[in-house]
């Protein structure tokens, strides 16, 4: 079946903003606690992975260059979110650990991201929203 060229990108367009209207209201939520966008994402990752990873591990799972992740580190690290030491078994690698404080901050930010994604989404059903997420995932997937 073919799309009419009108309706070729509509999907795109759509998503786009709604990406936009969750970034802008979730930033306004994460401020109050000191977070941006790339903070609660590394937070994320590192949770995910148990609250510790190594440093280049963490940079090419975020993708992002090693001089970057540096200063996002001395961002995380000066709040206490995060701690980095050298590993035991090579001096020249750096761990990086979540900590109490981080994951507490993580699970703040989530509940606001929440009350920002419930006010975008709201005219959806929770069903509906279960379904976006999983077709979202899919499409991410690849």
């Amino acid at each position: 079946m073919a799309i009419a060229p009108d309706q070729a990108h509509r999907s795109s367009a759509l998503l786009d903003h709604l990406a936009r209207l969750i970034r802008v209201r979730s930033e306004s939520e994460l401020e109050p606690l000191g977070l941006r966008p790339r903070h609660l994402i590394a937070l994320t990752v590192l949770r995910a992975n148990g609250g510790i990873a190594g440093q280049q591990e963490l940079a090419a799972e975020l993708r992002v260059d090693r001089t970057n992740l540096v200063g996002l580190l001395n961002e995380l690290e000066g709040e206490g979110l995060i701690l980095r030491r050298r590993a035991a078994e090579d001096r020249r690698r750096h761990i990086v650990e979540l900590t109490a404080a981080g994951g507490e901050r993580l699970t703040a930010a989530e509940a606001a991201i929440g009350a920002a994604e419930e006010e975008i989404l709201g005219a959806l059903t929770e069903r509906q929203r279960e379904q976006l997420f999983q077709l979202l995932q899919k499409a991410a997937a690849g």
